[in-house]
């Protein structure tokens, strides 16, 4: 099974701005993966960190958006002490915000296959942590995953 675990930007990716090739490509690259998951190919998960960005975000569109593809994340996780443990870790060994570090311990909790973000400086403070999970843009990992 390929457990995939989403930043939270993946789930906003097809809001950002579309005269950006970078940004359209990133949401197609999204875009693909939720339809992988529509088709069990992979597996999403859903976590209380999504769930909190959700609630707070201002746009209406968005928060509907996130809600709807939520449904295709089929394992949900709530908060573990584990989880604020690992997240405090990440944040001490690779300067990384609190957000992040929580999404990148649900992650690495739920042994997820990858980790995908399209936020650059996170995938490489990330990698400093020589963790076995593998980190990706999602446009970088539909490509790997076609070769």
């Amino acid at each position: 099974m390929v457990l995939l675990y989403l930043d939270y930007n993946c789930f906003q990716r097809g809001f950002d701005d579309p005269r950006q090739v970078r940004i359209q490509m990133e949401a197609l690259a999204c875009q693909a993966i939720f339809s992988g998951a529509e088709r069990e190919a992979v597996t999403l998960v859903w976590s209380f960190m999504h769930q909190d960005e959700t609630f707070i975000c201002p746009f209406p569109l968005r928060q509907q958006e996130a809600l709807r593809l939520s449904t295709l994340c089929k394992v949900r996780i709530g908060p573990e002490a584990e989880i604020y443990t690992l997240a405090h870790e990440f944040q001490n060994k690779a300067n990384l915000d609190a957000k992040d570090a929580i999404h990148l311990a649900c992650a690495v909790f739920m042994q997820a296959s990858a980790f995908i973000t399209c936020d650059d400086s996170l995938i490489k403070r990330a990698r400093r942590l020589n963790l076995s999970i593998k980190f990706a843009n999602p446009v970088d990992y539909i490509r790997d995953e076609e070769d």
